[in-house]
């Protein structure tokens, strides 16, 4: 498969920035992933009335970036992050005719699990997974991430996570449970305590806040911010029992720990969803509040405290990075439109001229590169795939069709509140390359872009 000369090259020149662990040194790494939590809902984000004193030491202690993205729903952020590519690109099971919102993976997909498991490490997965299909009619338990790389799972398909899987079995069938939350924390701080002396990669995947909530009798009521702040909370807390485990262990300095969402707040639960302010909008909308989310990383010695960056990241780009850190091979028989952004992460590196892609499932909507987003105008395919289902689920002032070329400067207009494209015609220009190129290489709509695994 051929890849665009631009990608090569952007990715050559990024795996030159930041180090490759020897392999007596290699480092451990704890993503934790939240469903639907908005990019304001953490005080280190700026909530009001949210307290999350561990993930905010968290970002005393490391690397908090402003200008992360993931995907506009649940299951393609999930599909991004395992494969390092564009939901688009992704290659889908043979029960996934392509038209499902939420994609049942190949088992052709190479994971992130995969490669780090071939690189030496082992690898657990808790919580929820969304990427084998959903109802009756298309999940398949076959495509779970048992056979994606991961040894040690305790997984559910869904943000209601039942029934429960270990592999392939069901191990839970009912909720009768402690909160999701503090139950698959149990299992992150038991696969760390059983492989403390091996490299690992454990990926924990919290179904909170996604609605319905759930949380215990000791954070419920307890947040100045409804049943919503109640959950984050107790997100918080028990991030710090990971927190703390990892440095009775030992490991403390050699473990990479990431804390993000896989999405933006989802507006239509009303009081049980969060907040994305500065952003505009919210789940499910191509607006900043969509898709840009919290992220947090901390590695003692390696990531510097109390470090920012606002450069454009994604979830995309942790594939390529955590495997530049491993020594793992990324595979180059596709292209990964991920880049590798360690030296971001180690303070290395000030300057990132990368284009990001806005899909709305499968719609290309818009491109941001440095400051600039433009976005394009709806055509009437838009409207019928996309806008009839989704646009109920933002604000009603974020509804409404865009119906000519928009240009925002992010910089001076985080909310997407004034059109400049007419003052800015250059910058349109080229920012339509970009998105003739998207539309050409990764697809939109019935489009099968020609780098396309699908």
């Amino acid at each position: 498969m051929k890849m665009n000369k631009w990608i090569a090259l952007l990715l050559c020149a990024a795996s030159s920035i930041g180090f490759t662990a020897s392999a007596a040194e290699r480092p451990n790494f704890i993503i934790i992933l939240t469903d639907d939590q908005g990019y304001q809902d953490l005080g280190c984000y700026g909530s009001p009335n949210i307290r999350t004193p561990r993930i905010d030491r968290m970002a005393e202690e490391g690397l908090k970036l402003t200008s992360f993205y993931a995907q506009t729903v649940c299951g393609p952020s999930r599909a991004s992050l395992m494969t390092g590519s564009y939901p688009m690109r992704v290659k889908r099971g043979p029960h996934d005719d392509g038209l499902m919102v939420h994609p049942a993976m190949s088992l052709n997909e190479v994971t992130l699990a995969e490669i780090l498991k071939d690189a030496g490490y082992k690898t657990g997965m808790a919580g929820k997974w969304d990427l084998s299909g959903r109802g009756q009619l298309t999940f398949r338990p076959e495509f779970g991430p048992h056979n994606q790389g991961f040894e040690v799972t305790l997984w559910g398909q869904n943000s209601k996570c039942k029934p429960l899987y270990s592999g392939q079995k069901v191990v839970m069938k009912h909720a009768n449970r402690p909160s999701p939350t503090e139950l698959f924390t149990n299992k992150a701080i038991e696969f760390i305590e059983a492989n403390k002396d091996e490299p690992f990669f454990f990926y924990l995947a919290h179904p909170m806040p996604h609605t319905p909530l759930v949380t215990t009798k000791a954070f419920k009521g307890k947040s100045n911010a409804g049943l919503y702040g109640d959950v984050i909370e107790e997100l918080d807390y028990h991030t710090g029992r990971l927190l703390d485990k990892v440095q009775e262990l030992g490991l403390d300095e050699n473990t990479y720990i990431i804390f993000t969402s896989d999405n933006g707040p989802w507006w239509i639960r009303g009081k049980d969803s969060g907040h994305a302010e500065p952003l505009r909008s919210a789940k499910t909308s191509t607006y900043e509040g969509g898709l840009r989310v919290p992220f947090i990383i901390r590695a003692p010695g390696k990531v510097p405290a109390g470090t920012s960056s606002d450069l454009v990241t994604a979830m995309i780009d942790l594939f390529p990075s955590i495997a530049q850190l491993a020594g793992a091979e990324v595979p180059t028989d596709r292209v990964i439109d991920g880049i590798d952004i360690t030296g971001i992460f180690h303070g290395q590196q000030q300057e990132l001229n990368r284009p990001f892609f806005y899909y709305q499932h499968r719609a290309l909507r818009a491109v941001r590169v440095g400051d600039w987003k433009l976005h394009l105008p709806h055509t009437e395919l838009d409207k019928t795939r996309e806008g009839e289902e989704w646009q109920s689920h933002v604000p009603p002032q974020d509804r409404a069709y865009i119906t000519e070329l928009t240009l925002y400067n992010l910089k001076d207009d985080i909310g997407e509140t004034t059109n400049v494209a007419i003052q800015h015609p250059e910058v349109v220009e080229r920012l339509l390359q970009q998105l003739d190129f998207a539309k050409r290489d990764i697809g939109t709509h019935d489009v099968i872009g020609e780098n396309s695994r699908r």
